[in-house]
């Protein structure tokens, strides 16, 4: 049994894979995993925040809950859409499950997107990235988007709110992965990064010494060395499809450009299939041609939000929308959403009650999976 008296911190700490974690020194968070429950797991594929972000806040993959990615592509409009609607998510949030129960519930996020998907559920939603007035009179006005302080100013209101909002029984703070596309592991900049938030975690712990912290993250990243713009490629070999999607579109495109490690295709016809993946095998840098139905089932996906073919990339190419049919990227390009930025750590600390067997955390998304059941 989980004992719902204790409050819980969920920490999605966003691109923060294993290599960061092993190219820093951060003692707070390796003394939780040693005294602790630690995994190393996978996450969700496509490995991009929305779709990672929802399965660890739900607990459920995505044929439950109904997320496919950062965008979908609306077929009865034409048009990409931002998969950021809180009426788009079909199974019971954590801060659902814990209002059902009488608790109370806050919401700490870098980014606004975040908090559109989930503010129906909280009683107290924060995004640094477009504060209420409230909060900058209170906490002082958040650093740009584009930085590594967004982070620290967001834990700093956590830390807040341990202390002084005792009431709110789950607190869930997602930080921004900017630094994490910005810097390798290796980078000096990066681990004053890291250093700085495990000092901010160490604080958090002593603000909140009754509580359990459950941390985990939604993707991890890669230097990437090539992008395709998949509709040009195919146009441009006679067979021009519907649209092409890359999943990781959304707001942030400096961080990415809107580039992904796979991509979802919709046939003009379905008897385009054939010309469609023998023109997709010459792409260098292609891994695997999937059917709609093969990737949904394997990636457990909602069919009807997903491509008639997912093209996945191998580790050094993305895919996107370009001016050209190709890119060589630069040498500093770091992004995500292939099957590639799946090695990530789970830990769980302080928790009262009887948690899972080790074999039931296999996946981010298990974080949560037995909280208030």
């Amino acid at each position: 049994m989980i004992d719902t008296n204790q409050r819980v911190i969920v920490a999605l700490m966003d691109g923060l894979d294993m290599a960061y974690i092993e190219n820093t020194a951060m003692p707070n968070l390796q003394q939780m995993a040693q005294e602790g429950f630690f995994k190393e797991v996978g996450g969700v594929f496509p490995s991009v925040t929305n779709v990672n972000n929802v399965s660890i806040a739900c607990g459920v993959w995505p044929a439950d809950h109904g997320i496919t990615a950062n965008s979908y592509y609306d077929e009865k409009t034409g048009r990409p859409m931002y998969m950021n609607e809180a009426e788009l998510i079909r199974h019971p949030t954590i801060f659902a499950r814990a209002a059902k129960l009488g608790l109370k519930s806050a919401l700490l996020t870098s980014k606004r997107k975040t908090l559109e998907l989930f503010h129906h559920d909280v009683t107290i939603g924060i995004s640094a990235e477009d504060p209420l007035l409230a909060h900058t009179q209170k906490y002082g006005p958040p650093p740009d988007i584009y930085s590594r302080e967004i982070n620290f100013w967001l834990w700093e209101v956590l830390i807040d709110l341990l202390k002084n909002r005792t009431d709110i029984s789950l607190l869930y703070v997602h930080i921004t992965d900017y630094p994490m596309h910005t810097w390798a592991p290796e980078e000096k900049e990066s681990q004053a990064h890291l250093i700085q938030l495990d000092r901010l975690l160490g604080q958090a712990r002593k603000a909140a010494p009754d509580a359990a912290f459950l941390i985990t993250a939604d993707h991890g990243m890669n230097y990437k060395k090539r992008c395709w713009d998949l509709n040009r490629v195919l146009t441009e070999a006679g067979i021009p499809p519907k649209f092409v999607l890359s999943p990781e579109r959304d707001y942030y495109v400096k961080h990415h450009r809107n580039f992904t490690g796979c991509a979802w295709i919709w046939l003009r016809h379905p008897s385009d299939w054939n010309k469609t993946a023998e023109a997709l095998k010459q792409v260098a840098g292609v891994e695997e041609i999937i059917s709609r139905e093969v990737a949904a089932q394997r990636f457990r996906l909602v069919p009807e939000r997903i491509g008639d073919i997912t093209v996945t990339g191998d580790k050094d190419t993305m895919f996107g929308d370009m001016e050209t049919a190709y890119e060589d990227l630069p040498t500093t390009y770091r992004a995500h959403g292939s099957l590639y930025e799946m090695r990530l750590p789970l830990v769980i600390w302080n928790q009262k009650g009887v948690i899972p067997p080790p074999e039931a955390f296999s996946v981010n998304l298990a974080l949560t999976r037995f909280l208030y059941r």
